[in-house]
């Protein structure tokens, strides 16, 4: 059931989603973060991108 207050969001290809996850590791320019049962890598030069403050 749904009412006037709750907005509607869709996905679509290429939107974009935000996740919450443990860091596990950094290595050199990976990071490795559990988001639930997986650990997934992502560069650590695109986070640094969208972030633009040094990793800690």
């Amino acid at each position: 059931m749904t009412t006037n207050n709750e907005s509607k969001k869709e996905i679509t290809v290429n939107s974009t989603v935000q996740l919450k996850g443990i860091v596990k590791a950094i290595f050199n320019d990976s990071i490795h973060v559990q988001i639930g049962g997986k650990i997934i890598t992502l560069p650590a030069s695109n986070l640094l991108k969208q972030n633009k403050t040094p990793l800690t």
